[in-house]
């Protein structure tokens, strides 16, 4: 049986979630819910917030343009996922938005932009990420979306590291080429992916991520891929050795 009705149309909403809490709708949203899903007074719609659980909301008229919904019942209690940040160097706008939104359908728990000697794209659009993670938790049914933090520079990023969360970074030149063997021998806890730039990590940046204690290389295989393409490789195989698809 499906877990999640693909049918149902979803709506996050940044407010909180309760029996009979009444959501101002933005105009966007009211734009959204009556111009484009032609729902009217009355009509039913799932929203979420990423913190309270999927309910099943009512919508109300709130002036000509304007619309505001009820939460009427629980759908479906807020659900967890992995401790995991995913660390990657921008890409640029198409591609980091591909990015973002398979990060999140992923099970990221924290999207963390980090600048490294060869990242092409340093500007980062912080509102962006978080509108395509959104709209990525709003058709796949997840309940959970990531963190969205300020990028950091590589330096930084290694001499602030949490020593109770294990790196996992993706290196061609790994000692280990089967990613599954060098992952299974790590214990289960809090993690980090982290994806390099288009050019690969420079020399001294590979040395300062390999002196790291809690830093794992692992190989993506014989062949080079593109970062957005590395980054659902990598998660895919995290998630299925030390994540949650175990």
């Amino acid at each position: 049986m499906a877990i999640h009705d693909f049918t149902a149309q979803r709506l996050f909403v940044d407010h909180p979630l309760a029996a009979g809490a009444r959501i101002v709708c933005t105009p966007e949203q009211a734009s959204y819910l009556r111009g484009v899903l032609r729902l009217g007074s009355g009509d039913e719609i799932l929203i979420f917030n990423g913190r309270d659980g999927e309910w099943r909301a009512r919508l109300e008229e709130a002036g000509k343009r304007g619309a505001a919904l009820e939460a009427v019942a629980l759908v479906r209690p807020q659900s967890g996922g992995p401790d995991l940040h995913y660390i990657f160097a921008p890409l640029k706008r198409a591609r980091l938005d591909y990015m973002v939104q398979k990060a999140t359908e992923m099970g990221a728990s924290r999207l963390v932009p980090v600048i490294t000697r060869h990242t092409v794209a340093e500007r980062v659009n912080l509102e962006r990420m978080r509108a395509n993670a959104i709209e990525a938790a709003e058709q796949c049914g997840i309940l959970r979306l990531p963190d969205v933090a300020e990028p950091i520079k590589l330096p930084h990023l290694i001499e602030r590291w949490d020593a109770s969360r294990t790196l996992i970074f993706c290196d061609e030149g790994a000692e280990q080429a089967n990613p599954v063997s060098a992952l299974t021998a790590l214990s289960p806890g809090p993690l980090a992916v982290l994806i390099g730039p288009e050019g690969g990590f420079s020399p001294d940046e590979r040395a300062m991520i390999r002196a790291l204690p809690q830093a794992t290389a692992i190989s993506l295989g014989p062949r080079i891929m593109r970062a957005d393409t590395a980054a659902v490789a990598a998660l895919a195989i995290v998630n299925a050795v030390l994540g949650d698809w175990r």
